[in-house]
């Protein structure tokens, strides 16, 4: 999704009625004089290249012909999940048919027994071998619905976890490109439903198949009984079928209409209420605009649910009252045919408990068939999103690096951002080698955080290529790659872990801690985690569960310390000391100069008096390297470096 809000001359958005409901911000005091109520949200839709509404081209037919599929495929996934539960729950469910069978075959031998002629206990004493054959039946039919439940437990949390990982895994597996293509980030939150819905996949099959069995097991006695009754059975609970599924057609519908709108909602709830962004919003009298849009976009989204009633209601009723008029003449024609003496009297009896668990088994299949195929509509965009995910999961070739990164190159490459007309690189080439420092720098927007990520063979080029000890990244497996370097983003992970983990990231190494105080000495952090509650072992989330915080400028000594712990062979700095002070800026800046033989160093940065360190310093412009040089021929040009110099020390 990032789809266009179309807005008319007025301001409102084009087809849609202005947010009232909420009313926007008022200044409260002298400094908001002049200023005017903020607009609503513009509306969004889920509209991006990738998004497809699976009802789109559905007719009634395509989507009761689903449930077969569904079925197929909630039974492939839990027998490669639990075979033994699979069985268990597939014996339960042909016994509890077996069960309903065997209850209106005993029953309409039990009331032959006692309606024929003949003292009392005489006719009890006959019928009571059929009145024990229909207890065992209830009480086998009883135990195997416990055990079916038994079954369904222990399939059901391993089937949500399956589900959920399987998301979570293919999303951090997506090629980091394709993270910003149109429509991606709606397609995993469309997914998400996917993966919510899919804990009651295995019950509703579960019921469903169940209420099947009985419904065969009750109609083949009712066909015995007389073969009109089951046909007008039929017609009584088809509408109401029907009915089901129009229902969570319009639900679904309603749903898609709201991927978009959920999706900012969701972000702007995380942003609003994360502490870290505490200060920005009442610093800047945020609170007041930032309700105002989230209750905008839930009442948008609440609006178009509620817009869905009326026709959900006509649904309802329409199938309801077409259901009724034929269960009526059901029993209509039970009555006669008892009254007129086509069936007697103990098959008419037992006629009318079939009709009845005909009727409920019935009532069963259609509920649990529309949820099915409810929840089959998110798991089919839950499908799509792993489709696109794996689709955009790195193939670049099986073979590994292996040797030490003793060369990386860059030949006239270039790149464009997904969406975007203008490449951020055009035609730019460099090459580094072991215990070099190379140094990117230029205004925002020229590339160096690209250029730096092409390097790293985190992007893939358009054009040109990059290679590392002559080999094209394009063709060797990635994890090869990235095993081998170091990063320090931008914007770095502040991990809700123990310290040791925010530096290990979970790939401890055979030495212990050895490694990683280390790492922690080499940025200057020693003093600052020994003074934590519990060194090493302290857990780095306070507003989550009560652990311990650093400062701006720690965690950043602590990102550094996690590239540093990994003795990476190409190790990259995107803006490593941006919010240092000026001892801690120091000590990176020297330890990074004394590793600088034993690997390849890229650093970005804005601070050009660091570009000192720099055996070579690459000047980007617009996507393109217009100069390059040692730090004292730069400073001394006259070019865009000098300019860039001159402003940053005269302030």
């Amino acid at each position: 999704m990032r789809g266009e809000a179309v807005r008319c001359p007025n301001g409102t958005a084009s087809g849609r009625t202005p947010v009232n409901a909420a009313s926007p911000p008022r200044a409260r005091d002298a400094g908001g004089a002049g200023r005017v109520p903020p607009p609503p949200p513009a509306p969004l839709h889920y509209t991006g290249k990738h998004s497809k509404n699976p009802l789109e081209e559905a007719g009634f037919t395509a989507m009761v012909g689903k449930l077969p599929a569904v079925l197929a495929r909630t039974a492939r996934i839990t027998w490669a999940i639990d075979r033994r539960a699979v069985m268990l729950l597939a014996g339960c469910q042909l016994a509890i048919g077996v069960s309903a069978a065997v209850q209106l075959t005993g029953t309409a031998h039990a009331m032959r027994q006692v309606l024929a002629a003949g003292p009392v206990a005489g006719r009890l004493h006959q019928a009571l071998p059929a009145l024990v054959v229909i207890a065992l039946a209830a009480m086998t039919g009883k135990a195997a619905t416990a055990l079916s439940s038994y079954a369904d437990g222990r399939i059901t949390p391993l089937l949500t976890t399956e589900a959920d990982s399987s998301l979570v895994e293919a999303v951090c597996r997506i090629e980091a490109a394709a993270r910003a293509e149109d429509g991606c980030a709606d397609r995993q939150e469309a997914a998400e439903m996917g993966a919510v819905r899919g804990h009651v996949m295995v019950q509703d099959a579960t019921r469903l198949t169940a209420a099947l069995i009985r419904l065969v097991a009750a109609s083949g006695v009712l066909t015995v009984l007389h073969p009109l009754l089951l046909p007008l059975l039929l017609l009584a609970v088809v509408p109401a079928g029907v009915g089901a599924v129009l229902h969570a057609k319009v639900t679904y519908q309603t749903h898609y209409a709201n991927v978009g709108d959920r999706n900012v909602r969701h972000n702007l709830r995380g942003w609003a209420t994360s502490v870290k962004f505490t200060d920005e919003i009442r610093a800047n009298t945020m609170t007041g605009y930032l309700s105002f849009w989230y209750r905008s976009i839930s009442e948008r989204i609440d609006a178009r649910t509620l817009a869905a009633a009326p026709s959900m209601l006509r649904i309802v009723l329409t199938s309801s009252a077409i259901g009724g008029v034929f269960l009526v003449v059901t029993w209509a024609a039970l009555a006669w045919l008892a009254a007129t003496g086509r069936i007697e009297p103990a098959v008419a009896g037992t006629a009318v408990i079939a009709v009845q668990t005909s009727l409920a088994a019935l009532s069963q299949v259609v509920i649990y068939g529309a949820a099915m195929f409810h929840t089959s509509l998110y798991l089919a965009d839950m499908d799509a999103f792993l489709a696109f995910a794996a689709d955009r999961a790195p193939k670049r070739g099986e073979p590994a690096l292996s040797a030490p990164v003793q060369q990386v190159r860059a030949e006239e490459v270039g790149y464009r951002y997904p969406g975007k007309e203008k490449p951020a690189l055009d035609g730019v080439s460099l090459r580094a080698g072991r215990g070099e420092i190379i140094a990117l720098v230029g205004e925002n927007g020229s590339g160096k955080s690209t250029l730096a990520r092409l390097l790293a063979g985190i992007y893939l080029t358009d054009k040109g290529k990059v290679s590392w000890n002559g080999r094209d990244v394009a063709g060797l497996d990635p994890e090869s790659l990235w095993v081998m370097s170091g990063l320090v983003p931008q914007s770095f992970a502040q991990w809700p872990l123990s310290v040791r983990d925010n530096v290990t990231l979970g790939q401890p190494h055979e030495d212990g801690d050895a490694l990683v105080w280390e790492a922690i000495d080499a940025v200057g952090l020693r003093e600052a985690v020994e003074d934590l509650p519990a060194g090493l072992d302290t857990l780095l989330a306070r507003e989550l569960w009560g652990g311990s915080e650093l400062s701006g400028g720690q965690w950043q000594r602590l990102a550094c310390a996690r590239a540093l712990y990994r003795k990476a062979g190409l190790l990259i700095l995107d803006e490593p000391t941006s919010e240092m002070d000026a001892r801690g800026e120091h000590t990176i800046l020297q330890k990074i100069k004394a590793l600088a033989g034993d690997c390849i160093t890229i650093v970005v940065t804005h601070q050009l008096v660091n570009c000192q360190i720099a055996d070579q310093i690459l000047v980007l412009e617009n996507g393109r390297i217009v100069e390059q040089g040692a730090y004292d021929d730069l400073a001394a040009g006259g070019g865009l470096f000098a300019e860039l110099l001159a402003l940053s020390t005269t302030r």
